[in-house]
């Protein structure tokens, strides 16, 4: 079993994504599948899946049952972007942030989930000087799921871990992804290896 990262677009998949994603395909641990290459036969191979913010969420209705069966086997997903054609009953649209101001975009820790342990999100709230890189708003969480970082005094769920009844997690960031915001080359580093590790099961919850 491997993880499955799905690309969305027509660029090497490796020149916009971390070291650590070339080095796990290399391991044979995650494999790269251009959008409209895509199957059934994929998510039934996969143990992790990765979705980006490009993701064509309208086509990717059609592999509902997959993705339902991929999780209700124990897979684990994280989710990249606006949710706005949820693929699973339970998963609403996003929900932008009316007329955020700088102070709305400050992130708290809430739940120190493995991926974000030890991170300062205060380093992943601008890039250049400039915030709102990271997230505008948030994906709603489904009943039992648990927010890991939010914004502003609102506590907005930019970040949520769900444990499905059913099977499986998903991980959900209502943004641009999440390991490659902030300034920092080392904690870009250090969450991409760790998006790989939770998805393989290294990391537990």
């Amino acid at each position: 079993m491997s993880i499955l990262l799905i690309q969305s677009h027509y660029q090497d998949p490796f020149s916009m994504n971390p070291p650590a994603f070339a080095e796990a395909a290399a391991q044979g641990k995650l494999i790269t599948v251009r959008e409209m290459e895509l199957t059934e036969a994929h998510f039934a191979a996969a143990s992790g899946l990765i979705t980006t913010t490009h993701l064509d969420q309208i086509g990717f209705l059609r592999y509902a049952p997959a993705v339902a069966s991929f999780l209700g086997r124990g897979g684990r997903w994280i989710f990249n972007g606006h949710m706005l054609r949820p693929i699973l009953p339970e998963l609403g649209a996003y929900i932008p942030m009316p007329q955020p101001k700088r102070a709305d975009f400050v992130q708290v820790r809430q739940f120190d989930h493995p991926v974000f342990t030890g991170i300062d999100q205060r380093m992943l709230e601008t890039n250049r000087g400039v915030a709102g890189f990271y997230g505008r708003g948030h994906n709603p969480m489904p009943p039992g799921a648990v927010a890991i970082n939010t914004f502003g005094s609102a506590a907005v769920p930019v970040d949520w871990i769900w444990a499905r009844p059913a099977g499986g997690e998903i991980l959900s960031h209502a943004g641009n992804e999440f390991w490659g915001c902030g300034d920092d080359p080392d904690i870009k580093k250090q969450l991409a290896g760790r998006v790989i590790a939770w998805l393989a099961g290294e990391l537990n919850r």
